[in-house]
């Protein structure tokens, strides 16, 4: 095996890929391609070209009260790619009738219309019965519409378009950035993530700064060739160890754990790593258990853990990896986005059963947590509950309370961040919570901004947003320099290791600008 010129293999796939790359996007997966275009987005204020624009800045409601700030939105909802996109292509529910959401943040739509249509059949699709509406909230005994349009699943054949033309009113202060419109929805087979992409162009096909980059890696591929045939001198992988390693605990950090794991694998024949995630508490217990009973090499396996260990396992040696950010996640019939922290305590302690009392839709509020050992449920504990414990669970299916159990609100636990997700997903009303970047990769929950502050490094680090925690890898004792473990470790915190982690929405302790806020404390309880 040490004969097998690996750098060669390695430069001819490098050449290879970037064409499978090419054929992938464009002519498998670049087939379906939905986007939008804002075409218009301007305030009646704006309107000044004639003695008769003011009419558009006294423009008023059937009360006869006049509009805050009005505005006019002209959105081109079009199929991008080289296929058509049908009913089934949008990534909701089968028997849901809506396929995309259009959000005017900081404004609220006070009209609507669908125009130009790219054919007339089009207009078929927009009837009474459609899912075509404003989305309204309920305040009181009164209904208000909200600054979302909601659009039905609308089949396009290529080039096929439609324009949705909003009159808006301004509802809350927020920047020209913050503001813009924005489509939100995806499909199911298309081209990268399948989000709705905003476009800029009408045109299908390869791009300049696609064929730019192809020709770029080929270049590069192409040299790293020429490279390994005649100029590389053989050289071992630097860093490297053999030998089995469990790595145990936190749930939200698994996809980190599994992408690292794997490269790291790759890189370092004679690896090999599992991942038993059950809760850092769990993980922490399995590691101490395991080093009471391991030789003198000690146990091959670490532990991480979303926040500091408890007290009982002095043998345990920490390691801040990361910082690390979660969030509240809601059904989408909640009709909720934001919620101050006096709201959310009020909410896991039971005393709000309806998401109407905080602005929401008439639907009972139902729990979603963790199992008490998770570090995600023990964050929400610390930082945004003021230090006070979840109540027990009522309930296993998460809908009804169980027989006998007290009543109130209902609450159920799920083992890991994935299960909890999936529970929200499922049940109306329900609120849960999870680590940003898993829940980030999800459409069909929502996430909750914090006082009006989502998750983001900038809002923790200045105090706006209570939600993080530090990611700790756990050894027992101080393993050996040249074990795996001891190597993982220094993996994590080298260049490959810190792409990795921040591909997953955490940020390495190492980058930040003061590395002390990578460890919180009781100090940072609101």
């Amino acid at each position: 095996m040490d004969e097998i010129p690996w750098g060669t293999i390695l430069s001819i796939v490098g050449l290879v890929v970037p064409i499978i790359a090419f054929v992938w996007e464009f002519g498998v997966a670049g087939r379906k391609r939905l986007g939008y275009r804002v075409q218009m987005d301007t305030s009646a204020r704006d309107l000044t070209q004639s003695a008769e624009a003011d009419a558009f800045a006294k423009l008023k409601l059937e009360n006869g009260r006049g509009l805050d700030d009005p505005s006019f939105a002209l959105l081109r909802i079009e199929n991008s790619g080289i296929s058509s996109i049908r009913p089934g292509d949008y990534a909701v529910p089968e028997e849901h009738k809506v396929g995309l959401h259009v959000h005017f943040p900081g404004r609220r739509v006070v009209g609507m219309a669908i125009t130009e249509f790219s054919t007339e059949s089009l207009r078929d699709s927009f009837g009474a019965d459609s899912g075509l509406q404003p989305r309204e909230i309920v305040e009181g005994d009164q209904r208000r519409t909200t600054g979302i349009i909601d659009l039905p699943k609308v089949t396009l054949n290529r080039r096929g378009h439609y324009k949705v033309l909003a009159l808006l009113e301004r509802v809350d202060e927020v920047d020209d950035e913050q503001k813009k419109p924005r489509v939100i929805g995806a499909i199911t087979g298309g081209a990268g993530t399948g989000d709705i992409m905003l476009t800029k162009s009408h045109t299908t096909g390869l791009s300049k700064p696609m064929a730019a980059l192809i020709a770029f890696l080929m270049l590069v591929s192409a040299g790293q060739l020429v490279y390994s045939l005649f100029l590389e001198p053989a050289s071992a992988p630097l860093d490297c160890a053999r030998g089995k390693l469990a790595l145990v605990g936190s749930t939200a950090f698994v996809p980190v754990l599994q992408e690292a794991g794997r490269l790291y694998a790759a890189s370092c024949p004679g690896s090999d790593f599992t991942i038993d995630a059950k809760g850092s508490l769990e993980g922490l217990i399995t590691l101490e258990q395991r080093g009471r009973t391991a030789g003198p090499e000690g146990p091959s396996a670490l532990t991480f853990s979303d926040g500091e260990k408890p007290d009982r396992f002095p043998q345990l040696l920490p390691r801040p990896v990361a910082f690390s950010l979660f969030t509240l996640v809601v059904n989408k019939e909640a009709g909720v986005q934001d919620l101050s922290l006096d709201e959310i305590r009020r909410l896991f302690s039971g005393q709000i059963a309806n998401w109407r009392d905080v602005g929401g839709r008439d639907v009972p509020v139902r729990l979603v947590n963790r199992h008490s050992d998770s570090g995600t449920r023990r964050t929400l504990e610390q930082q945004v509950l003021n230090g006070k414990w979840v109540p027990g669970d009522n309930s296993n299916d998460c809908r009804e309370a169980g027989a006998g159990a007290p009543a109130g609100v209902v609450r159920c636990s799920r083992a890991s961040t994935e299960d909890v997700l999936d529970a929200v997903a499922q049940v109306p009303g329900a609120v849960g919570y999870s680590e940003l970047g898993i829940a980030a990769g999800r459409t069909d929950v929502l996430p909750v901004r914090i006082d009006g502050h989502a998750a983001t490094l900038e809002g923790a680090l200045h105090s706006a947003y209570p939600y993080w925690q530090t990611e700790y890898a756990y050894t027992y004792g101080e393993p050996k320099a040249d074990s795996l473990a001891a190597s993982f470790l220094r993996y994590l915190t080298n260049q490959v290791g810190k792409d990795v982690v921040r591909a997953h929405g955490h940020r390495p302790c190492a980058e930040l600008g003061n590395p002390v806020l990578c460890r919180p404390s009781a100090s940072t309880t609101p």
